[in-house]
């Protein structure tokens, strides 16, 4: 969410090189902004909210109740989990927010290196925001989430002017090798580590033996 108002607002300000259609990036800007604020906001919710707003109501209204508790659990759940990464990125900062740095740092870099291979590559600054606005596509309810970040990277680039069929290429390589590529070794270690839980299981003696 902070590269997508970095990037954005630094593009559409001319700071940094590219192309600059409002829609893009004031309006990616202002999505990341937004984001941090309520994850900032969700932060601040008591822990007991779940329990508070169930009490809240008498108990002559029991659906109405359940229904708050159940309202209550997102933001709770969302202040925990916020809290929980502040707390780890204080703890330990260069793992937590270094190593992200990187994993996204090298994950465009592979998108990146994809577009040079197919002979275009589009500036740093368009790349980075197509970038994540791409993978705002892994929230679209699609089965197995296939199409949607695919989908959305080529219709970034393609706003930003980039050629179409230089966007679909690069970007369906990319994929190839940072999503689908590494599931064949990942489900042969899936599988790998169900059969030996499996033996595991096996050799660990009942308590009744």
């Amino acid at each position: 969410m902070a590269a997508l108002v970095v990037d954005g607002l630094g593009l559409w300000l001319g700071l940094i090189p590219g192309p600059a259609p409002f829609g893009l990036t004031v309006g990616a800007a202002i999505l990341g902004g937004s984001v941090i604020v309520i994850a900032l906001a969700m932060s601040a919710t008591p822990r007991d909210l779940p329990a508070r707003a169930r009490e809240s109501i008498s108990e002559e209204r029991p659906r109405l109740a359940t229904v708050l508790k159940w309202l209550a659990t997102v933001p709770a759940t969302m202040g925990r989990g916020v809290r929980g990464a502040m707390r780890l990125a204080r703890r330990e900062p260069l793992r937590s927010l270094g190593g992200a740095i990187a994993w996204w740092g090298f994950d465009i870099a592979t998108l990146w290196a994809c577009f040079h291979a197919f002979g275009g590559t589009p500036a740093a600054g368009v790349i980075v925001l197509a970038y994540f606005v791409g993978m705002l596509g892994n929230l679209l309810p699609l089965p197995g989430g296939i199409g949607g970040v695919e989908g959305g990277m080529i219709g970034a680039f393609a706003a930003f002017g980039v050629n179409g069929g230089l966007a679909l290429v690069a970007v369906l390589a990319y994929r190839g090798f940072a999503f689908w590529l590494p599931m064949v070794p990942g489900l042969i270690a899936y599988l790998t580590l169900r059969r030996t839980i499996r033996r595991e299981g096996e050799a660990t003696p009942s308590p009744a033996s």
